[in-house]
């Protein structure tokens, strides 16, 4: 089952579990699509793999099998870094 990560990991910006922007590559790192565009050229600086649209998990769903809450940031990337 999918994390569901609260961040993109590369500016902080919260993605909620129905975000339409939210992108994860195939270890679960997630990111913004403005960061995937723009800053990290669609490649994963966790992993070097690509990216695809984070699926929306169903708000019943949600109830049994919550979101993460676990803020997660990437070496090298966003303001912090």
């Amino acid at each position: 089952m999918l994390e569901l990560r609260p961040n993109c990991e590369c500016c902080d910006k919260d993605l909620a579990p129905t975000a339409p922007d939210a992108m994860i590559c195939t270890f679960e790192c997630t990111f913004c699509r403005a960061c995937v565009e723009t800053v990290l050229r669609g490649v994963c600086p966790n992993c070097g793999g690509g990216f695809t649209p984070r699926p929306i998990r169903p708000a019943a769903a949600l109830v049994r099998h919550p979101a993460s809450t676990v803020r997660v940031r990437a070496e090298g990337c966003g303001p912090s870094a």
